[in-house]
This record gives structure tokens, sequence and C-alpha cells, in this order.
């Protein structure tokens, strides 16, 4: 039995299975719909790309996914290099990290000098799987985060077939993505704040780049001709799926935009159909066991929740902020400012540093500054009147 915790569990894995790998005979569609099969798209492994499925019970969530990224990408391997063995896959995988992240290989090396490619391979998964640990919005954006990990198949297939990697396709991929996650949320015909935190929890999740917010932006100036691969098309299109399905149903102009976005695409009618058909029998089905789609509304309960865990630890730290915040000499300046007039951009960027700033001198609250954490600071400026005597209003909000 595999344990995707332990050492050697790469080997063991391949060992276990050598004839229960399913063969996608050199079918790119046949092997992406099946991935839509297993979850792993849609940031939730629910089956592998095996004959036989392995019996995950005990395993954690994330021993799950680690074993689906695996197997996701060895089934990639097959159909670009047919003939390559389970030892060619591991070795050109490892040299493919090496260049989308040779700072951690360098560290995996040096913490593992006599290790195997294998090895420092299951270090590489490891810490791809493992980017939400600790933060506020793991239940929530743990699913995005694994939806997006579909890049890194994505830029693996390129690199197979060019046996190199542009420095910017995993940055234009992930910005390709939110922009389309954003345009699908502002095209919905029934807004709330809730979609602009699911963008926001997407722009978390991602990897290679920072990314700054859009607003006018608009589907035509994406640059979707240069996804030329029939896996970038299809991951794109089910992206905006993923967006749209947040209020379970899809309205006229959502349609259409589907449309727009599919044929931009250069994508037949009938993938549309499908892509469309196979996510709402997918959540359907699971939707009771995936956190993000076990509420009406998700991204609303989210916020409620973390709205009330942040309002506790404010205010049993309140004395210790009020005292920081007191001592800030221009972070009280802005805020006092803040009550006759609309603070500029700079100016809320440095309210918002200064805030991390004071965060991080009370022990409790760096839970602002972890990965996340920059999600739920409009909690605490919301909570800042209450603090100080001044009538602040809201205009930090962004």
């Amino acid at each position: 039995m595999i344990n995707p915790s332990a050492n050697g569990w790469i080997d063991k894995f391949f060992a276990e299975n050598q004839a229960n790998f399913v063969d996608f005979q050199g079918n790119t569609l046949t092997f992406y719909e099946d991935c839509r099969a297993t979850g792993f798209i849609y940031g939730y492994v629910v089956r592998y790309q095996l004959k036989n499925q392995i019996n995950t019970v005990k395993w954690s969530y994330d021993e799950v996914t680690k074993v689906g990224f695996l197997n996701t990408l060895f089934s990639l391997y097959c159909i670009e290099k047919s003939n390559g063995t389970k030892e060619d896959f591991i070795n050109s995988v490892y040299e493919f990290y090496k260049i989308i992240q040779p700072e951690n290989l360098n560290f995996i090396k040096k913490l593992l000098p006599e290790g195997s490619y294998s090895t420092r391979l299951e270090k590489v998964i490891d810490d791809r799987i493992q980017t939400n640990n600790n933060t506020i919005s793991k239940n929530f954006s743990h699913i995005i985060t694994n939806a997006l990990l579909f890049i890194d198949v994505l830029a693996f297939e390129h690199y197979l077939k060019n046996d190199t990697l542009p420095s910017d396709y995993l940055k234009n991929m992930e910005s390709d993505c939110i922009k389309i996650v954003s345009l699908a949320l502002k095209i919905k015909e029934s807004k709330s704040k809730y979609d602009e935190l699911l963008v926001k929890l997407f722009e978390n999740s991602i990897r290679y780049t920072k990314f700054n917010s859009i607003e006018n932006i608009e589907l035509s100036e994406i640059k979707l001709m240069r996804h030329s691969s029939l896996l970038e098309k299809l991951y794109l299109l089910d992206i905006a799926q993923m967006a749209l399905w947040s209020d379970e149903k899809l309205e006229h102009n959502e349609e259409n935009f589907l449309k727009q976005l599919s044929s931009d695409l250069e994508l037949e009618s009938d993938l549309l159909e499908k892509s469309k058909k196979v996510i709402n029998a997918f959540i359907e089905k699971y939707k009771s066991e995936i956190p993000f789609f076990n509420y009406s509304n998700p991204i609303k309960h989210f916020y409620d929740q973390a709205n009330k865990n942040v309002t506790k630890l404010i205010i049993r730290n309140k004395d210790r902020l009020t005292k920081e915040i007191k001592e800030s000499g221009e972070l009280m300046q802005l805020l006092a400012k803040s009550t006759t007039k609309d603070l500029s951009k700079d100016e809320k960027k440095k309210v918002k540093k200064q805030l991390l700033d004071v965060c991080k001198t009370v022990p409790s609250l760096t839970i602002f500054l972890l990965p996340g954490g920059g999600l739920l600071l409009p909690i605490l400026i919301k909570f800042i009147p209450q603090l100080l005597p001044s009538a602040f209003n809201e205009n930090l909000d962004d």
C-alpha cells in the first residue's frame, strides 16, 4: 500500500501500477476529458487515470492530490513520448522543474545531495501541493490553487513538445486565467462583493506573477491566439465555467460570453456544450464533499466566517493595536485625512502597508501576514473606527 507522505512513494506508485495505467493512444482530447472526470481540472481529485483505482480512504486530501498530480503528468508524458520509460519520465519532470523553480531545486539538491531524482521529485510535488498550508482561506482556496495546478501540466506539455519553456509562459497563462475569471464575473447580471472575493482568491493562488486588479479589460484584449494547444484552450474554457458556476445557473449574457470565448479560442461548439454538461454533472455529484460548494454561496460563507474570526482577534488585542496605531504618525495622519476626503491610491497603499507593519508587532495579528491574509485586511480597516476616537469613514476601502 502506498503512503504518499513517506519517502519512496513515487517509486512504489510505479512499481504497484506498472500494468494499470490508461493508454490514451496519443489522443490529447481523450486525455483531457478524462482529466475532467478525475476532478483534477476542477481542483478536487475523485479518481485517477488508472484502469483499477487505488484505495485512498485513509489518505488526506493533499495525499490524494499528490498522486493525482503525478498520475496526470505521467499520462501526458506517455502521450508525448510513447516509448518513454518511468525513469525517463522522472528525469524529464525533474529537468522541467529545474527550469521553472531553479532556486527551490537547488535547495532540495542541497537537502538531499545523495537523493535520487524520484526522491527529489517527491519534495517538488510536496511544494506544489502544499502552497496553502496555514493560510486563513485554506478550506476554500485550496480547490482554486489545485485547479490552477493544471497550469504546470500545460507547461510540461509545452516543454515536452519543444524541449524548452519560454520564461514568460507560466506568467502569461496565469494572467490570462485570472483575466478570464474576472471577465466571467464581470458579465454576471447579479453581482456581489463575494464575486470580487472569488477573484481575489484566484489572485491569491497564483504562483508565478504578481497580479494587479483589472477593471476595464475586454475579452478581445486578451491574447488568446497565443494559446495554440488544445489543452490550453479547453482549460481556459473550463476555468471560465468554474467562475460562472458560483451561482449554479447561466444567464443569457453568460451563455453568450462562453460562446464568444469558445469561438475566440477556435473550439468547436460541441466542445463547449460538453464542457458545460460535464462541470454541472461533476459538481452536482460531488459538491457535498467539496468545501467550496457546500454552501448556497460559498464565498459569502468564507467571508462571514473570516469576519467573525478576525473580529474576535482584533477585540482581544484592541489595546495593543490601538497603541501601535497611535504611535505611527503617518498612519494616524492618513486615517484622519480619510475622514474628510478620499485617499489616493498611493495613500491607500501606504495605509495598508503600515497596518501590516503594525500587525507584525502584535503576535496574534500576524495572521494578516500569512498568504491569504491580505484578503482580510479590509475587515481590520473597517474596525478601526471602533478603536480610535476619531469618526473614521470607509474611504479606505478600494
